[in-house]
């Protein structure tokens, strides 16, 4: 994934709306109608945040027969995660290194006080 897709899809991410709309399509495909059903918003304001969505990746709009569903790209979903946790594990694996380094120095410490 490219810097520029990278940052559409968090940014898509960022509204609090858009993200419960991913969520509910992690049940299925549904329509406009549908997504916009639990909300106190029009049609177009729903249809608003799914060109959002649909412009990052990550949800597509298909035709089939009088629905036109809208289906969400799990596999964009994937290629976050995965950034996210190459730069979770980068973070760790440096913390762990700090946990042993402080280790050191206090059994360091430590032996330096015995008489």
């Amino acid at each position: 994934m490219d810097d520029d897709s990278l940052s559409r899809a968090f940014a898509a991410l960022a509204d609090p709306t858009r993200r419960d709309l991913v969520s509910r399509l992690t049940l299925g495909d549904a329509t406009v109608g549908e997504l916009a059903a639990p909300y106190d918003m029009s049609l177009q304001a729903v249809s608003k945040h799914l060109a959002v969505l649909e412009s990052a990746g990550l949800v597509s709009r298909r035709r089939d027969a009088q629905r036109r569903p809208v289906h969400l790209e799990s596999e964009v979903l994937a290629e976050l995660t995965h950034w996210i946790d190459r730069h979770r594990r980068a973070a760790e694996a440096r913390m762990s290194r700090l946990d042993g380094v402080l280790h050191h120095l206090r059994s360091t410490d430590s032996e330096e006080r015995l008489p």
